[in-house]
């Protein structure tokens, strides 16, 4: 059916009640049929489940843009639109699939899944990640009924979830009571140390984890989570294929590397915003005030600001005190600050122009997806303000 113009008499308009009546019910017919899709998404899982096919078909996604962007244009309807919406409605239908196990072979056998520190917000993200696989999931912390250390002997896999500055210690008061034919391994943000705890504390197979994500999550498809081998070749694959099949991006590296690069990853990127949080208080400027004149990327800068320091201060501070590269990373910061400082105080153009040049090329071609990408987050956010 063509589409029709919108009426320009204005007194042929309905009344406001009476169309805000009709958007409710096309609103009921749509949410009618993306119920109906996710049935058939279902079904789709149990296909690729009996079939042993991989929950993504990049192929097939990008097919589906296309075709929804080509179809949405020639209905009169935003491609940029179009395109947000059926990204969120595949997002959605990978999220399903996951928890239908579709990635799960069918002959996988049920483990019994221990973690240490259960309580905490990353234990209980892990609990669920066991748990949505099909294995029995043993929560141990303080003041469960089941202790850490029976549990620790109890079960085919030992996570260890508790605070960085302890982990080395409860690794190595647990990590004899853990069967030698078992795996154990840690969720931390630093690997070096936690992974040597693990090899001497313990005969069981070893892996150390870092999930690049936190507990809040609202769904996992498409996080990643770093892998560092140690011990226990098949331990590891079936590690492997449990977290792929969660929709989780595994990213395998040595504790020495995983520690090196997240020095940039997470140092200088939480000292960056603990440095910009802080001179916004040392300024005083009411918040309001500055959210009244507010920019677009003031404001993803103000929420991640504000996100940040809602948050634990013991997690920031172990994440940046425990890595061996602190010193070097902030050393670095606060260089380039100075530098900036100076160029902007003795106004020199071309001094602020050359650093440019030198940021932008070692970029590289990263600055235009990055454009993109980021335009698209600016449009995300102007529509919820």
């Amino acid at each position: 059916m063509d589409s029709q113009p919108p009426p320009t008499d204005s007194t042929n308009v309905r009344p406001l009640p009476i169309l805000r009546a009709m958007v409710d019910a096309v609103d009921r017919d749509m949410l009618q049929l993306l119920a109906r899709r996710n049935a058939l998404i279902g079904e789709i899982a149990l296909y690729k489940r009996e079939h042993h096919l991989p929950i993504r078909d990049a192929a097939r996604e990008r097919e589906i843009i296309q075709e929804r962007r080509a179809r949405g244009q020639a209905l009169g309807l935003n491609p940029e639109l179009m395109e947000s919406l059926y990204r969120l409605i595949m997002w959605g239908s990978r999220d399903r699939q996951a928890a239908l196990r579709a990635e799960v072979p069918l002959e996988v056998e049920p483990r019994t899944v221990a973690i240490l520190g259960g309580q905490g917000g990353m234990g209980r993200c892990m609990a669920q990640l066991f748990g949505d696989l099909g294995h029995a999931v043993l929560i141990a912390d303080l003041d469960t009924e089941i202790t850490p250390d029976q549990a620790a002997a109890l079960a085919d896999v030992v996570v260890i979830s508790v605070p960085i500055e302890v982990t080395e210690d409860v690794i190595r008061h647990v990590g004899p009571l853990v069967r030698p034919d078992a795996l154990l391994l840690d969720v931390t943000s630093v690997k070096t140390g936690p992974m040597a705890a693990m090899l001497a504390a313990s005969t069981a197979s070893v892996v150390g984890t870092h999930p690049l994500f936190g507990p809040t999550v609202h769904s996992l498809q498409g996080q990643r989570v770093v892998l560092t081998p140690g011990r226990g070749d098949p331990w590891l694959a079936w590690l492997r294929n449990m977290l792929h099949a969660r929709g989780l991006q595994i990213v395998e590296t040595t504790p020495e590397e995983h520690d090196r690069v997240m020095a940039v990853v997470q140092v200088l990127t939480h000292f960056t915003t603990e440095v910009l949080g802080k001179t916004l208080a040392t300024l005083g400027v009411p918040l309001d005030q500055t959210l009244r004149f507010m920019s677009p990327i003031y404001l993803m800068d103000l929420l991640l600001t504000a996100r940040h320091f809602a948050q634990s201060p013991d997690l920031y501070a172990s994440i940046q005190m425990r890595n061996p590269q602190t010193p070097a990373v902030t050393a670095a910061f606060l260089q380039a600050a100075e530098n900036l400082r100076a160029i902007a105080e003795r106004k020199d153009y071309d001094a602020f122009r050359a650093l440019f040049d030198e940021v932008r090329a070692h970029l590289g071609a990263f600055t235009q997806p990055a454009l993109a990408q980021s335009d698209f987050l600016i449009d995300r956010l102007v529509e919820r303000t």
